[in-house]
């Protein structure tokens, strides 16, 4: 689930009277690549793989028009430990949109997303945990708050009063990060899960963390935390169970995620 989205980053077109040679003209086409190798895969605060490691890495295109489009993937151990004789082990994120700047400090983007989990003996039905969310996002400098809406089922969760599908859940972030120069970061993050019509499914996340670009790539350290419901003896939502056994899982406890990235 994703993870987290790889932005596309549009270089603004040059001033009217600048000098060629001093603001080379916006690339038409831009193709960049991404790896990643996580302690674990976390997705809006909740672990993916529990609390194993994770390795990602998308493929992105953007137009010198302000559209782009781009793919993703990372290992997850999620539907294969809660569903038996899964076999899904992989999720693929496809998305496309549109970014552009309103004012020198101003920014948008708008775009939909949607996350495959290709594989066998997954849920099926109103369960099925292949969602599409389209979306939104405001920036000003260093913040951005956007919101993500589902079309469908939100990732196989039903509504608890009929089992019918989630559609139209939400999840609103607001996002920081800050340059401090001499290649260090440091960004936070606040975001509220609203899955319609299962309260026991919804929640907020909160995660600080600190970056370094070391030249060959960017390490990062950051702590996460949820209040999800995870109390296994009442069956809560983020209680995973592996299928078959009671071995139970906080997915949404508080935990300290490091990453390593590369950009190509």
């Amino acid at each position: 689930m994703n993870k987290k989205l790889i932005a596309v980053a549009i270089t603004l077109a040059a001033p009217l009277f600048a000098v060629a040679a001093d603001a080379p003209a916006t690339p038409e086409h831009a193709f960049t690549g991404n790896l990643t190798l996580a302690s674990e895969y976390l997705y809006r605060g909740i672990a993916q793989t529990r609390g194993k490691p994770a390795l990602q890495g998308g493929l992105d295109y953007a137009h010198g028009s302000g559209l782009y489009a781009g793919v993703w993937g990372s290992n997850i151990s999620w539907i294969n430990d809660g569903t038996a004789g899964a076999s899904a082990s992989l999720e693929l994120d496809v998305y496309g949109g549109y970014k552009g700047s309103i004012t020198e400090d101003f920014g948008y983007d708008v775009g939909v997303l949607t996350y495959n989990y290709p594989g066998s003996g997954k849920p099926t039905g109103a369960a099925k945990p292949d969602t599409t969310e389209v979306y939104g996002a405001l920036s000003y400098k260093w913040l951005t708050v956007k919101y993500s809406h589902s079309t469908g089922s939100l990732f196989g969760w039903t509504k608890t009063s009929d089992g019918s599908k989630t559609s139209g859940s939400g999840y609103l972030e607001l996002n920081a990060a800050y340059d401090l120069g001499d290649g260090w970061g440091i960004n936070g993050h606040l975001g509220h899960q609203k899955v319609k019509g299962n309260s026991n499914a919804s929640y907020s996340d909160y995660k600080v963390g600190v970056s370094k670009d070391l030249g060959f790539g960017v390490l990062g350290a950051a702590y996460s935390t949820t209040n999800a419901k995870a109390d296994c003896g009442a069956v809560d939502a983020y209680c995973f169970v592996k299928a078959g056994t009671t071995d139970g899982y906080d997915a949404g406890k508080g935990r300290l995620l490091l990453t390593f990235g590369k950009t190509f």
